[in-house]
């Protein structure tokens, strides 16, 4: 009887180290993964609107511009010493790219569009962008009425816009006179990026010296490559927007 119960024991030790050696290898694959080739994001906040809604779920790619310490996943690049800077394979993001960075202030991801390279002297004027002395393209598209995330009914105007190396995306502007329709100009410095979010007036980024400011080359976790699936969960009403539920769609 003994003999039975000693080789049941140890048959259910063995499973259990089976089962525990396939986790650890699943974590394993996991870490590599969401390390080096593709991590999923929430979009949180309207701050991206049109071209990414609350909800949506993107993927980033990790390999886009290298590797630096905050390529690790659930924020343990803040483990990392610092003296771990710098970064792997690096490339700086071209103006237009919508990336993934860590906010250092608040410790967590934010999703941007880079606007401006080390150099470049960034401006709003009347909720004009202008980069490097010269006003950026905007052209009007109509006019979107929605509810945000709060249930408050917004008005924004359309536009398409042209950044100077020709990439085009649509953005909101609520006001050509909110908060931070008149600030700069901003000199971005060495090493760092001017980020906006393409729904101007509900967008806290590099405008703000005190909020995001400029973010470093190394503080860029990856490239939003597209949107993964998104179920709507707003309420349809005459006369208003209500994004539809989206599948593997590009940026």
């Amino acid at each position: 009887m003994m003999d039975i119960v000693v080789r049941t024991a140890k048959r259910a030790f063995d499973e259990i180290g089976e089962i525990g050696r396939f986790l650890i290898g699943v974590a394993g694959v996991w870490v590599i993964l969401v390390t080096f080739i593709f991590a999923a994001f929430h979009i949180p906040s309207v701050s991206m609107q049109p071209s990414l809604q609350v909800g949506d779920r993107v993927l980033v790619s990790k390999f886009a511009y290298g590797y630096s310490r905050h390529s690790l996943p659930l924020g343990l690049g803040y483990v990392v010493p610092e003296s771990w800077s710098g970064r792997i394979f690096g490339r700086l993001p071209e103006p237009g790219d919508v990336v993934v960075v860590r906010d250092p202030g608040q410790r967590i991801n934010l999703i941007k569009r880079v606007i401006g390279h080390p150099g470049d002297r960034i401006e709003m004027r009347a909720g004009r962008l202008y980069i490097n002395d010269e006003p950026v393209q905007r052209e009007p598209q109509g006019v979107v009425r929605y509810r945000d995330s709060r249930g408050s009914l917004v008005e924004a105007a359309v536009y398409l816009e042209t950044l100077p190396n020709g990439e085009r995306h649509i953005i909101y502007e609520r006001s050509d006179d909110a908060r931070l329709d008149n600030v700069g100009p901003f000199v971005v410095p060495a090493d760092n990026l001017f980020l906006m979010g393409d729904n101007r007036d509900a967008s806290a980024d590099s405008r703000e010296a005190r909020g995001l400011g400029y973010v470093h080359k190394d503080e860029v976790v990856g490239q939003a490559w597209t949107v993964l699936f998104t179920f709507a969960s707003c309420r349809e009403e005459d006369g208003l927007t209500c994004p539809g539920w989206r599948v593997w769609r590009g940026l």
